[in-house]
């Protein structure tokens, strides 16, 4: 028996976190919402995560530098990078860093959910 799906949502905005995370529950995955990079490097207790939804711009450390990190450490699951601003450079890092999608915030949900879906399996 296969156990639950985690996905780890990083965004410092708590509406954004919120909606993902139900998004997710209705798509019947588990996630787990942190506020910033540094709060989900720092949690000791997270599970072995199935995917990454991250924020570009994070308050402290990037999406981006927080990708760059896991990168350069371990093999790590696939990540999902969303923003609020489409800036081409940061699309360009987040495709050479090998992301498996790159969305607007204002992407309609079913296209977040089908790539994670299809990068986990």
């Amino acid at each position: 028996m296969e156990g639950p799906t985690y996905i780890a949502v990083v965004d410092d905005d708590i509406a954004v976190c919120s909606s993902l995370s139900r998004l997710l529950r209705l798509a019947q995955f588990h996630p787990i919402a942190y506020l910033s990079a540094e709060a989900f490097l720092a949690d000791d207790k997270r599970p072995e995560f199935d995917c990454l939804v991250l924020d570009v711009r994070l308050g402290g450390m990037s999406g981006l530098d927080l990708f760059a990190q896991l990168a350069a450490n371990k093999p790590h699951p696939p990540v999902i990078f969303v923003t609020a601003v489409d800036e081409p450079a940061a699309r360009a890092r987040a495709q050479a860093l090998g992301c498996a999608g790159f969305f607007l915030k204002s992407t309609p949900g079913a296209g977040i959910i089908d790539t994670i879906r299809r990068a986990i399996h």
